[in-house]
Parts: C-alpha cells; structure tokens; sequence
C-alpha cells in the first residue's frame, strides 16, 4: 500500500483525533484509528462494552498517519484527544517501508480525570 493510499483509508474510514499539550497547543485534527486492544487468546476478563468496542482494562490501539510522530510526543505534558476522550502514550512506534515512516502505532490508554 503506497501512503496515498494509506492516507485515503485514514481520511475515509478513520476517527478524527487530535494532539493536546497543556500548555494550549494543540495539532490540527487528523484521522486515525482507535480500537480496544485485543488479545490472541480471545479472553476478556474484567473488561465492558464501549461505544468503539470492547474495553479490556482501558487499553486501545491506535495507528494513524506518520507525519503525526507519537514516538517524540511529549507524553508528560500531553495527551491525544478523539470524542471528548483523552489518551495517554504507553508506547509507539514507526512503522516503515523501506527508509521512509508509511504510519505510526501505538498502545495508549483512556485517562480517567477525577
């Protein structure tokens, strides 16, 4: 799949999300995915339904496009944005074809405020 292509599908299909700093900095929005993260074994323990899907513990995949770099976001002071839910970073990474970044993927979890 070239990016073009990838940047369709995301566009197309994907959730409108964006990147916050509490400084008030904000990323345009953007469209990605977030989805419940799912296990290979299929159990789902302690875990509920969501509008987005099933929610095992508050942990979520996300993958979206490369030009929005998670891996150098500064998690500390930040957090991603999509419905009115905020996300934290627990980790992300670049995946490539050939030399150039084709999408970034991440494991972020729901911040519950209090």
């Amino acid at each position: 799949m070239t990016q073009i292509q990838l940047d369709t599908v995301f566009k197309k299909f994907g959730r409108e999300i964006s990147l916050k700093q509490d400084d008030g900095w904000s990323s345009e929005i953007f469209h990605g995915f977030i989805q419940p993260l799912r296990y290979k074994n299929k159990m789902y323990l302690d875990g509920v339904y969501t509008v987005i899907g099933f929610d095992n513990q508050g942990k979520y995949l996300y993958i979206g496009p490369a030009e929005h770099d998670l891996t150098s976001f500064d998690t500390m002071t930040g957090h991603i944005l999509c419905d009115g839910t905020k996300y934290t970073i627990d980790r992300a990474e670049k995946v490539f074809c050939g030399e150039k970044p084709l999408y970034i993927w991440a494991i972020i979890r729901e911040i519950v405020e209090g």
